[in-house]
C-alpha cells in the first residue's frame, strides 16, 4: 500500500493540504537547528521481545525487534534514521545467524506509507482488520494471530522509509527532499539499509527476498537490481503486491494512447461481476480478450466511426453496469473517478479506488465533483496507527514520544517523481536476466483501480521468456489493492508465495 498515493492521492484527497499542514505542526518536536542539521531527542536503543503466534496450524516462536539503522551521506555524516520491525523465528534450525532460512524485506508505497500495511495486514505474525467493507476508524486496534503470515517459511523485516513510521531525516527540508524524497535517492539509501541490516544481523548468507506493495512494487525490482549490481548482494526472489510498475502508461497518456482505458476496464468489469456473484477467472478471460481486441481497436477508430462508438457504448455499459446514457456521453471511455461515484450513486455511497466494492457514504452527493477522501484510506489510518504504536511502545517496550506516520501526506506532496518512465520494468528485466535462479511473483486484486492488474498483465506479456521455465508469475485474487484483507485471498497468496520460496 498505497498507490496512486502517487496519482489518485491528488485526485481523491482534497483534504491533503490541510492534513499536511496539521502534520507539520504536530511534529514540531525539533529542539534546535544548527546549519543543515536538525536535532531531535535520541531514539531508544533496539529492543527485542520473545513472542509466539499460531501460524499454519502450529505455534511459531519468534523474536520481535524494533531497531534503527543510520543513513549516512558520502562523507559519513548521519543524515537520517530508519526504524524497522523484524520478526525472526527461533529454534534449532532458525534464529539469529541462521544461514538456511530466508529473510524477506518488505516495503509499502505511497510514497509516504509506512510498512504497517504489509506487516499488520498481510504477512506479519499478527494482524488487525482493515481494508474491507464495514471497517471503520473506531474499530478496536486489537491484533490477533495471523494464520496467513509468512513467518513459518521466512523471517520478515519491515522497513519504514524516512518520513514514515518513526523514521526521520536529520537534515533540513531542502536536503531532506534531495536525499530522501525522490525516486532514485530513495532506491539507493533503502538498498543500503537492506545491506546494513544483513550485516548487523549476520544474515548475508541467508536466501534474500524483496517484497513491495503499490509504490513499494516500484521499489522492489529497483532495490533488487541495485543490491545485485551495485552493492553486491544477490536476491533470490522478488514479490510485487499490487505494484505501480509503469508510470508512463497512465499518467497524462489519454490524448492518444488506448492504454489507460484498457488498463482500467477489466477491473471495473471484475467489480461489476463480483456484485452479481459471477466473478471467476474464466469470466475474466473473456473480459481480457475483449479488452485486448475489439475494445482497443474501436478506441483507435475514434469518433469518425459511429459504429465503433456504438459498440464501445454497448459493451462498456454491459461490462461495468453503468447507465448507457452516461457511457454514451463519455464515448465509451469511462475514467475510474466517474466509475467509483456513479456505480454506487443509487445508494448514496462512493467506492474506493483501492477496491471499488468497498464504499462509504458520499458526504456531498450533489456536488459536481467529489469532495471526500478515499473510503479505505480514511478507515484504515486510525486502527493501523493505534495498533502499531501499541505494539511498539507497550508490547515491545520501545518507548518514544515521537509521532508515528502510518501514511504521510507531507512526504507524498514533497516527492520528486521525475519524468514518468518504465525504470522498474527495465530494472526487473535486468535483474532476472542476470540471475537465472531468481524467482518473481506479481500479485493483484481483481477490483483494484489504483494499480489495475491488467497493466501488469500487459507488461509481463511483453517480457522475454528468460528461459524455458516460467520466470515471472502473475496471480490475481478476489479483492482490491489490499486483497489480503480477505481471508481466502490472503491464504491463496500465502500458498502461491510458499511455492516461489520452495524453489
Amino acid at each position: 500500500m498505497i498507490a496512486r498515493f502517487v496519482t489518485a492521492f491528488a485526485a481523491t484527497c482534497l483534504l491533503a493540504a490541510p492534513i499536511a499542514a496539521q502534520e507539520k505542526k504536530e511534529t514540531s518536536t525539533v529542539e534546535k537547528k544548527v546549519d543543515d542539521e536538525v536535532k531531535f531527542p535520541p531514539l531508544p536503543a533496539d529492543k527485542t521481545v520473545r513472542q509466539s503466534a499460531s501460524i499454519g496450524g502450529r505455534s511459531i516462536a519468534y523474536d520481535a525487534t524494533i531497531g534503527t539503522i543510520s543513513v549516512r551521506d558520502d562523507k559519513g555524516k548521519e543524515i537520517g534514521q530508519v526504524v524497522y520491525t523484524s520478526y525472526v523465528a527461533t529454534g534449532s534450525d532458525k534464529g539469529e545467524g541462521a544461514t538456511n532460512r530466508p529473510v524477506t524485506f518488505a516495503f509499502n508505497g505511497g510514497p509516504g506509507a509506512s510498512s504497517v500495511y504489509l506487516n499488520l495486514g498481510a504477512v506479519g505474525p499478527k494482524r488487525v482488520q482493515f481494508g474491507a467493507q464495514g471497517n471503520a476508524p473506531s474499530d478496536a486496534p486489537i491484533t490477533t494471530d495471523n494464520p496467513n503470515s509468512w513467518l513459518d517459511f521466512t523471517d520478515l523485516v519491515f522497513i519504514d522509509p524516512v518520513g514514515t513510521g518513526f523514521s526521520r531525516s536529520l537534515v533540513d527540508e531542502d536536503k531532506t527532499k534531495k536525499a530522501f524524497y525522490a525516486n532514485d535517492p530513495d532506491i539507493k539509501y533503502l538498498s543500503k539499509v537492506v545491506y546494513d541490516w544483513l550485516v548487523k544481523a549476520g544474515r548475508l548468507r541467508s536466501p534474500k527476498y524483496v517484497m513491495g506493495e503499490s509504490y513499494g512494487g516500484y521499489r522492489a525490482p529497483r532495490i533488487a537490481y541495485e543490491l545485485q549490481s551495485q552493492i553486491g548482494v544477490g536476491v533470490n526472489g522478488i514479490v510485487m503486491v499490487s505494484p505501480y510498475l509503469d508510470p508512463a502508461s497512465g499518467d497524462g497518456a489519454t490524448a492518444l494512447s488506448p492504454l489507460p482505458w484498457m488498463i482500467d476496464l477489466p477491473s471495473m468489469a471484475a467489480a461489476h461481476l463480483e456484485q452479481q456473484h459471477q466473478l471467476t477467472p474464466a469470466a475474466m478471460v473473456d473480459v481480457e480478450a475483449y479488452t485486448r481486441g475489439a475494445f482497443a481497436t474501436d478506441l483507435l477508430r475514434g469518433r469518425t466511426d459511429p459504429q465503433a462508438v456504438s459498440r464501445l457504448v454497448t459493451n462498456v455499459s454491459r461490462l461495468t453496469g453503468l447507465d448507457p446514457a452516461l457511457v454514451q456521453k463519455m464515448g465509451g471511455r469511462v475514467d475510474s473517478a466517474t466509475f467509483l461515484r456513479e456505480i454506487h450513486r443509487a445508494d448514496g455511497t462512493i467506492g474506493s479506488v483501492y477496491d471499488s466494492n468497498v464504499t462509504a457514504f458520499d458526504p456531498f452527493p450533489w456536488s459536481a465533483q467529489r469532495q471526500s477522501n478515499d473510503p479505505i484510506l480514511d478507515a484504515l489510518i486510525a486502527p493501523t496507527t493505534s495498533a502499531m504504536v501499541d505494539f511498539v511502545t507497550r508490547v515491545v517496550g520501545w518507548k518514544t514520544d515521537a509521532r508515528y506516520h502510518a501514511l504521510s501526506y507531507e512526504v507524498n506532496s514533497a516527492w520528486d517523481r521525475g519524468k514518468p518512465d518504465d525504470t522498474p520494468v527495465t530494472d526487473l528485466r535486468k535483474a532476472i536476466a542476470n540471475d537465472p535462479k531468481m524467482a518473481v511473483m506479481i500479485v493483484h486484486g481483481w477490483d483494484d483501480l489504483s494499480c489495475p492488474f491488467f497493466a501488469s498483465r500487459l507488461i509481463v506479456d511483453q517480457m522475454p521468456s528468460f528461459g524455458a521455465a516460467e520466470r515471472v508469475k502473475l496471480n490475481v485474487y478476489p479483492g482490491g489493492h489490499m486483497f489480503y484483507s480477505r481471508e481466502d485471498s490472503g491464504a491463496a497468496f500465502k500458498r502461491d508465495a510458499r511455492a516461489i520460496y520452495a524453489r
